[in-house]
């Protein structure tokens, strides 16, 4: 398996996680390749998770490679000394371009592993901004203050734009050229349209931290090649809208 490495020192190790990879076993896919198993296999020792990403979700995590380290980056994630950033591609204009979200998340009481905004949940605060807005998506800009399960997906779909190709809290319809191309006509060869992106639209794409030392680290990861693609598209086939534009249709 081949796992972009971004930082190592002695201490911990920052990767690029592909999306559709699990980061650990979970009890319904014990048996399926995961990205500590993977990393631990590379590295010929024992790692230590200090945050998850969504299955689908691709970009920055971080592992401990010894307890010390563990027990500090844990404590970092928890006290919330640690700047997490994301890229997701969003249905709809989003008005107001950029704000705060407050909501507390708690799970699905019917649905496993389905979270949904609920006042005696947790508390979860997501900052977003629209980097950049076309007339049916947006490019978003994420911050997350706390680490609530499917936090992201769950606040953005509590404002009607849920993340593009999340089948839990939005549609699984996969993001295809002929969304966006007027009078798009597949290729004579090809008997079935395919898409640009068919998963999970959100990116890990930046975390900041200190170490114990004083050492500060900024990790990135650009954007994955199929988020990409999209964006790329959507700047080469619709325009983008101005802020003026998107007041007028709010």
């Amino acid at each position: 398996m081949n796992i972009e490495k971004i930082y190592e020192d002695d201490d911990l190790i920052i990767v690029n996680k592909p999306a559709g990879l699990l980061v650990v076993p979970d009890r319904f896919n014990h048996d399926l390749p995961t990205l500590n198993r993977a990393l631990e296999a590379k590295l010929g020792q024992k790692i230590w998770v200090v945050h998850r990403l969504d299955r689908d979700t691709s970009g920055v995590i971080c592992f401990a490679k010894n307890e010390h380290a563990h027990r500090y980056l844990s404590i970092l994630f928890q006290e919330r000394d640690v700047s997490k950033f994301y890229a997701g591609l969003v249905y709809g204009i989003v008005v107001p371009p950029e704000g705060r979200i407050e909501n507390a998340i708690a799970e699905h009481p019917a649905m496993n592993g389905k979270m949904i905004v609920a006042k005696k949940g947790k508390l979860a605060v997501t900052d977003y901004k629209v980097v950049e807005q076309w007339p049916l998506y947006a490019l978003m800009q994420f911050q997350i203050h706390t680490g609530r399960t499917h936090q992201i997906r769950v606040h953005m779909q509590s404002i009607g734009h849920p993340i593009v190709c999340d089948e839990l809290y939005g549609d699984s319809d996969p993001f295809l050229l002929s969304n966006i191309k007027r009078k798009y006509h597949m290729s004579g060869k090809d008997e079935q349209e395919k898409p640009l992106l068919s998963r999970l639209a959100l990116h890990a794409y930046r975390i900041e931290f200190d170490k114990e030392d004083g050492t500060h680290i900024s990790a990135e990861a650009p954007l994955p090649r199929d988020m990409a693609a999209c964006v790329k598209q959507l700047n080469k086939w619709t325009k983008p809208l101005s802020n003026e534009q998107t007041g007028e249709q709010a």
